[in-house]
Formats: C-alpha cells, sequence, structure tokens
C-alpha cells in the first residue's frame, strides 16, 4: 500500500457475505492490528508504507481469530426490520412505545401525545431525520430511566458516583471514570432487568475497584451471584438494539 488511505484489501473469503474487509494506514500506528467489528467489518490497522504482502501474511497468521470473531457477528447480526418502527418496546423500563407517523411541519420530530404513544411530525419520507429524532428520543429516555435505576441501586448497594452520562456507543455497554462518572449506554433500554442491573453493579463496583481484578468481580459478586450469566447474556445483547439504533 502506498497511498495513506483506507482501501480494500482482497483476500479470503472471495466472497465476503458478512461485512466489509479495509486496511487503514495510520501515520500514529507503530505495529500492525486488526479489529472485527460487530457488523461483521474487518478492519486492519497498519503503520505507514506498510507493504500488501506484509499485510497478508499478518493476517494469515491471525486468520483462525479473525474467522472466529466473524461468525461471531454472522450470529449475532440484527435483522432487517421495518422503518419507520410501528412500536419500540423498552424492555429494561417495561414499556412498550406505538409509533404514529403525524406529518405536517418541516422539522422531523419526536413528540410524546400520551405514555406509550410517541408521534413522529415533520417530513414523513426523510428517514435520516426520522432515526435522528427516534435517536434523541432513546438518549432522553435512557436518561429518565437508566438514571433512576443507577441512583436506586448505588442507594440499595451503600455505593456512590458523581454524575450519570448517556452515550450511545457500537461496542460498551457502560464506563465509570476515575471521577465517578457513570456512563450508561442507551441501548440498554433494549436489555432484560436483570442483565441491566448486572451491568449498573459491575459500573458502581469501579467506584471502588478501578480494574478487572480478583477483588473487582469478589465485589460484583457479591451484589450479583449471578454475574457470569449476566455477563453473557449482554454481550450478546446487541441483537436486542434495532438497527435504526445506530443508522445514519
Amino acid at each position: 500500500m502506498d497511498n495513506p488511505s483506507t482501501s480494500q484489501l482482497t483476500l479470503w473469503p472471495a466472497d465476503d457475505a458478512v461485512g466489509v474487509w479495509a486496511v487503514r494506514e495510520s501515520g500514529r500506528a507503530r505495529r500492525l492490528s486488526v479489529r472485527v467489528f460487530r457488523t461483521g467489518k474487518v478492519e486492519v490497522v497498519v503503520p505507514r508504507r506498510t507493504s500488501q504482502r506484509v499485510v497478508a501474511r499478518f493476517l494469515n497468521e491471525h486468520r483462525g481469530w479473525i474467522e472466529s470473531k466473524r461468525a461471531d457477528a454472522q450470529r449475532s447480526v440484527v435483522p432487517m426490520q421495518p422503518f419507520p418502527p410501528q412500536q419500540i418496546e423498552l424492555t429494561a423500563c417495561g414499556e412498550n412505545w406505538r409509533v404514529h407517523m403525524g406529518g405536517g411541519g418541516t422539522r422531523v420530530q419526536a413528540r410524546v401525545l400520551a405514555p406509550g404513544l410517541l408521534r413522529i411530525t415533520g417530513k414523513a419520507n426523510d428517514a435520516r431525520a426520522i432515526r435522528r429524532a427516534l435517536q434523541r428520543w432513546l438518549m432522553l429516555k435512557a436518561l429518565e430511566c437508566l438514571g433512576h435505576l443507577l441512583a436506586a441501586t448505588a442507594q440499595e448497594l451503600n455505593l456512590s458516583y458523581r454524575k450519570v452520562a448517556i452515550r450511545r456507543q457500537r461496542t460498551r455497554w457502560g464506563s465509570c471514570s476515575a471521577r465517578g462518572t457513570i456512563s450508561l449506554n442507551c441501548s440498554l433500554l433494549f436489555q432484560r432487568p436483570q442483565v441491566v442491573r448486572y451491568l449498573l453493579i459491575h459500573e458502581l463496583a469501579h467506584t471502588l475497584h478501578m480494574n478487572h481484578s480478583k477483588r473487582f468481580w469478589e465485589s460484583v459478586g457479591s451484589f450479583c451471584p449471578d454475574y457470569r450469566i449476566l455477563d453473557r447474556e449482554l454481550r450478546e445483547g446487541w441483537r436486542r438494539v434495532p438497527s435504526w439504533v445506530f443508522d445514519a
């Protein structure tokens, strides 16, 4: 690769049914690395002026790991769903919302008409704007629902945190900063309450141990004995997230 840009790499398999293979040169990279996204896309990050022969050899050495991750991605891929959705089920807080396309005006907005009834106003054929409106609404619902659950869980466990932040991330369910800010993924709203509770306990335990040491997991286990089972379920939780949550 002579050009410092993202390019496609023709390797195995010839018929890539899961995702896209791409090579990206980085001026900051000191070694080759590969990442498999949950969509099945494979991205290889390489230092500048790395030859395609070196990239091919690197990928052949890691072929087993890559194919294993791609298989996981294929199993968890979210099936295509009608859009706009007719209803949105927020499993975490036990809410089921009907979506009504109201039309009128030019600016697309998601408005709550009544408990369980969401109205989309504006251009009905602007799918991108409708997705953005739904995503904004989801972030507000996450702050309301997850924020309440986090505060209640912290009080129950006699643990404290500084503040809560809501994110819309593709790879992380939550995090806890050294300053005590707990970030939660709005996609948690589509998970079972027991799974969400485990994730909240996980992040609150980081206020005691800023690592994943034995003491950290002992702390999590003391509050949530079934954490191993719930953690495995959460890892598969992406398939329960509607595609519009992350679509552009």
